[in-house]
């Protein structure tokens, strides 16, 4: 079994599909294909359950793709620190972020770091909290920008990023969009809301906060993504319970953001590993994060 092999494995098992995950690696499909299919060979059990449309994992492909991960992770820290003591910084940083975190810009981050780094190569995967943990704790991401978790028995660090309370978004026409104004969360009661997938940090802020007042409500519209929401309250579909950082954003002009009762915050962090376990390239980024935190 060699790293090629599980490089390929893992490529195929993240793409779900052979010609785009030849196309990420730069190999010929055929070569790919092969490649599979002698560490099946070796393994004597198929790792993926093959149609003319979709490339699933088998039983035994998800418990490899654990370990191959793993593995992957461990030889590029080596690689990695080998090249640390000879002055360069080089491989790859893969970071795990949240869609609109508070506290950090992810794009100026990486920016600031390519330009000090630039034979690093920096992978992105946007994800929700719970795929985050699992990806650091696994060595699949060198560290994340998540919303606060407080995971058990966690062996890494938490690095707070930034605390900001939520507030209540609503279109200018609706009975709650009242300025300068405080609502009760009994004023919520039979409202439509929109929020995220319940894996996305803001909306585990939310449901925490409404759980916290003893309110019930209702989400009717779920999205992916932060434009989304901000378009479907302008259209007056629902309110939402958002962190405050959103109602700052120029698509969200024009609608009304009101306090709410209570404490009720957002909070994000950096998810890392622990201390033994950082990559140079996350240390490397961790220090821009620390000395000049990029907003």
């Amino acid at each position: 079994m060699e790293l090629r092999q599980l490089e390929h494995f893992v490529a195929v098992a993240e793409e779900q599909h052979f010609t785009r995950a030849a196309e990420r690696l730069a190999v010929s499909q055929s070569g790919l294909s092969a490649s599979v299919r002698a560490l099946e060979h070796e393994l004597r059990t198929p790792l993926f359950s093959r149609t003319t449309r979709t490339v699933r994992l088998t039983e035994a492909g998800a418990a490899l793709l654990v370990e191959a991960e793993r593995t992957l992770a461990g030889a590029r820290a080596a690689r990695d620190a080998v090249d640390a003591v000879r002055g360069l910084l080089r491989g790859t940083l893969t970071l795990g972020v949240e869609q609109c975190v508070a506290g950090v810009s992810t794009a100026r981050l990486l920016a600031a770091f390519h330009r000090e780094h630039p034979h690093m190569e920096i992978r992105l995967r946007q994800e929700g909290t719970s795929s985050l943990l699992e990806g650091v704790a696994g060595g699949r991401l060198d560290l994340a920008f998540a919303a606060t978790v407080h995971p058990p028995e966690w062996r890494g660090e938490l690095v707070p990023l930034a605390r900001e309370p939520m507030v209540l978004l609503c279109a200018p026409g609706h009975r709650l969009a009242r300025e300068g104004a405080r609502v009760a969360w009994g004023e919520l009661r039979g409202e439509s809301f929109i929020d995220f997938h319940p894996d996305w940090g803001p909306r585990r802020a939310a449901d925490g906060a409404f759980a916290s007042a003893g309110a019930r409500r209702t989400v009717a519209l779920e999205v992916s993504d932060v434009h989304s929401l901000l378009e479907l309250v302008h259209e007056g579909l629902g309110i939402a319970v958002v962190p405050q950082h959103f109602a700052r954003k120029p698509e969200a002009r024009g609608l009304v953001a009101v306090e709410l009762d209570g404490a009720h915050v957002y909070e994000s962090v950096v998810v890392l590993p622990p201390a033994q376990a950082m990559s140079p390239g996350a240390k490397a980024l961790m220090t821009l994060v620390r000395e000049a935190p990029l907003r």
